[in-house]
């Protein structure tokens, strides 16, 4: 499982009512949602679950109660996901949302890490994993389960042809440093710490970097990391600017 460390935005979120966390569960099984529901609420989440067989229910719960996390298949009916999503940012205090899906959709919700979804699992994922994942979201982070990681690393390398290897060499070796750490999921402060800079140097180079490899995000600048080989461990690389 790969973690994105999240950064504080420009709205704080609300604190939740209660020391438990409130999950809705979104789905037209159930059976699936009564066993995700009874996983959500054991420890170490202890989350209080709310339950939703169709997208539009869930869409009222969350305008009349609010929730912590969302949790979704990515198949919603009578609300597709798109449009599902796009209603959601229209709420106060729209929740981060956990997307799972079956084997072998495995590249569907890969399409969905460069957006706005909080998490990404499939229904295989082993459950002590997935509830430190929702922990995560929670806790305002971004969240790759373990299948889905596996898939994106065993994916075909890129060749002299491909577009990102070209476009890794404009980078400064500062900026493929920190692509470097980034890729590690080390966090601005702890990036700026290694370097000795500030964190406003490092968002000034994270900035350079998407514009010169045509990212749009931190979390699509670590999956770029990993498809180039570039991640290391937490440590990371230490050379000075």
């Amino acid at each position: 499982m790969i973690i994105v460390p999240g950064q504080p935005g420009p709205i704080p979120r609300p604190e939740p009512a209660t020391e438990r966390p409130r999950a809705l569960i979104v789905d037209q099984q159930p059976l699936f949602v009564d066993a995700l529901a009874s996983l959500l609420e054991r420890p170490p989440l202890l989350a209080t679950s709310l339950r939703a067989l169709g997208s539009d229910v869930a869409l009222e719960l969350l305008r009349e109660e609010g929730a912590d996390v969302v949790l979704c298949g990515l198949r919603l009916d009578p609300v597709p996901l798109p449009a599902f999503l796009d209603r959601l940012r229209t709420l106060d205090h729209p929740p981060p949302v956990i997307v799972l899906g079956a084997p072998g959709e495995e590249d569907d919700l890969l399409d969905l890490v460069a957006g706005e979804i909080a998490g990404v699992f499939t229904n295989n994922s082993e459950p002590e994993k997935f509830l430190a994942g929702v922990e995560a979201v929670i806790a305002g982070h971004r969240v790759i389960g373990d299948p889905l990681l596996h898939r994106l690393l065993g994916r075909r390398p890129p060749t002299d042809g491909d577009r990102p290897g070209p476009r890794l060499g404009l980078l400064s070796p500062t900026e493929r440093d920190i692509l470097i750490m980034v890729g590690a999921a080390l966090t601005i402060n702890e990036i700026a710490g290694r370097r000795g800079i500030s964190p406003k140097t490092v968002r000034n180079h994270l900035a350079s970097i998407y514009r010169k490899l045509d990212l749009r995000s931190r979390t699509e600048a670590m999956l770029y990391a990993a498809r180039m080989g570039l991640v290391a461990d937490r440590q990371g690389p230490r050379s000075q600017s």
